[in-house]
């Protein structure tokens, strides 16, 4: 390895294999350049970036556990020390994964999809609309109070708003209109 120290106190380490090390004149960051393009920074705040070169992605890590990495197509992953994950797409959709299981994800339309750990969905439409996927049913209610239900055994059943109930058997027949 080569050491130089230039005039304005900086220390350069050029190693064998072309990897480069500087260390800034106060000691407080250190910056790797790696032979294969790759470059890994020490701040002073003990942040580490390390930019991977042939995938142009950016890594950052916090001191307090927190990890960020930063991909050329604008999306952004921010991994949380309690293993909550949180990744921002370049179309702003934003997904959160729990560390318990529980996922949600928040459209720029304004719809957002929760889904438990048991794979319950809850669908809430920018329109006030929302869906319930569950293992038994698949209901929609609307913002009138109107809510319409398909059980699993293709049975439909809808209330509306007014009082009506309309039911439906497995074939599509109607079997109740109470109105």
């Amino acid at each position: 390895k080569v050491e130089e120290v230039l005039t304005d106190g900086r220390r350069i380490i050029t190693f064998r294999n072309g990897t480069r090390k500087e260390i800034s004149t106060d000691k407080r960051t250190t910056t790797i350049s790696f032979f294969n393009g790759d470059i890994k920074k020490i701040m002073p705040d003990q942040r580490v970036i390390y930019y991977y070169a042939d995938a142009q992605t950016t890594h950052t890590a916090y001191p307090d556990g927190l990890e960020v990495l930063q991909f050329p197509n604008n999306q952004t992953e921010k991994h949380y020390p309690d293993g909550t994950q949180e990744i921002v797409f370049p179309d702003h959709t934003v997904k959160r994964l729990h560390s318990d299981g529980f996922k949600e994800t928040f459209f720029p339309d304004g719809t957002v999809v929760k889904v438990e750990k048991n794979g319950d969905k809850t669908v809430v439409f920018s329109n006030g609309q929302k869906e319930i996927h569950t293992v038994q049913f698949k209901r929609r209610e609307y913002p009138d109070g109107t809510v319409k239900t398909v059980y699993c055994n293709g049975r439909q059943e809808t209330k509306y708003s007014t009082g009506r109930v309309r039911i439906k058997n497995e074939e599509g027949n109607i079997i109740l209109d109470k109105k």
